[in-house]
């Protein structure tokens, strides 16, 4: 199953974030990667970019509204995520305790739906599995 880990931060995580030396944030993120990697869990991550170059979509009204970043009424930001593919959700747990996170930060951890957890005699789950059959054998290069 899979497991999306959500890092988000308060104020005053970010303010602790941004007093730690860069060099070391680097390492202790580039170590938890490792290991989930050699532990073969590791399925995608990524780091956001600062929330000023980001935008939202509000599709309370129609047509929806896009506004610029910062978010004044956001208490936490999303900064990245990573993907993990594991046998449990204690697994999933597990792996989430040992990220290298400080106070002001939280990983906010949710169970990927997958095809499977999907009617599948409906068109649009058969249409999206063909699509990431397609996906994958593109990446493998075996597409024709």
């Amino acid at each position: 199953m899979k497991y999306m880990l959500i890092m988000r931060a308060d104020d005053a995580g970010i303010a602790n974030y941004e007093q730690m030396d860069f060099a070391e944030v680097i390492a202790a993120m580039g170590a938890y990667n490792e290991s989930l990697i050699k532990a073969g869990v590791l399925l995608a991550g990524e780091g956001l970019a600062d929330a000023k170059e980001g935008f939202v979509v509000d599709f309370d009204a129609t047509p929806p509204v896009v506004t610029d970043g910062p978010y004044a009424e956001a208490k936490e930001l999303f900064n990245g995520f990573w993907i993990i593919g594991v046998s449990s959700k204690e697994e999933a747990v597990e792996w989430a305790k040992r990220c290298p996170l400080g106070p002001g930060a939280r990983l906010e951890v949710r169970r990927v739906n997958e095809l499977e957890d999907f009617p599948q005699d409906n068109e649009w789950i058969q249409k999206e599995a063909g699509w990431r059959a397609e996906a994958e054998a593109k990446a493998a290069g075996t597409a024709s």
